[in-house]
């Protein structure tokens, strides 16, 4: 396996008015291809912070972040933006699908603004939707979908691209416990098949349990659970 995702020594402080408040206080962690890995932590802790530093949506204060070996505090703006279009998938609790494209033209165009060939992304999109379940959705409005149909649909949008790496904030967050359970296994699955690097932030210790390892964000650091 291949180290896709290292994280060293993050450093992460909000100033307010009259303190601050230390989010990250030196945070490692290294991700390999074809792990999937579960972020853990209490609301507020700062998880989606470290997941917006690791999607280069945000930049730490110090420490390295490096994805497929490149320091990426290395890179121009333009040059972050193409790593995270061509190297990075998000996955958030809420779909934040198009409405007024179908559940195949909302996969297929983060394809597009890459450069693929219509008829390829196409194809692509096709391709995930029938991994999820979804090819008789294919043509249906976001509207018209339920919310683990549109969740399925957000995963394999993220995963248009083939990234190397997956981020995932509380994906399963908004559907009930039966369609939660059926999502994220769905999602292991396609994620296990394509040998993404996966990180993601859950609170539900039962989806926990089924990714290859648990870290937990305590007091600024990630640890082992």
């Amino acid at each position: 396996m291949s180290e896709i995702l290292n994280l060293a020594h993050l450093v992460r402080t909000f100033h307010g008015e009259g303190e601050d408040l230390h989010i990250l206080r030196g945070a490692d962690l290294t991700l390999q291809g074809g792990e999937i890995v579960a972020l853990v932590a209490p609301s507020g802790s700062g998880k989606s912070t470290l997941l917006h530093l690791a999607g280069l949506l945000e930049s730490p204060d110090s420490g390295t972040i490096r994805i497929g070996g490149i320091d990426t505090a290395r890179l121009s703006d333009s040059e972050k933006t193409r790593l995270r279009r061509d190297e990075i998938g998000f996955v958030y609790q809420a779909h934040h699908l198009l409405a007024e494209f179908t559940a195949l033209e909302n996969i297929a165009i983060p394809q597009l603004i890459a450069g693929v060939a219509n008829k390829a992304a196409e194809a692509r999109s096709l391709k995930l939707l029938e991994a999820f379940g979804l090819a008789n959705r294919a043509n249906h409005l976001p509207g018209k979908l339920s919310g683990g149909e549109r969740q399925r649909v957000a995963i394999a949008r993220a995963m248009a691209n083939a990234p190397k790496l997956l981020l995932a904030d509380e994906p399963t967050g908004n559907l009930d416990v039966a369609t939660a359970d059926i999502v994220f296994g769905e999602l292991l699955r396609v994620v296990r098949s394509e040998n993404v690097a996966a990180l993601i932030a859950t609170h539900n210790p039962d989806l926990a349990a089924r990714m290859d390892r648990v870290v937990v964000l305590r007091e600024g650091l990630l640890v082992a659970s």
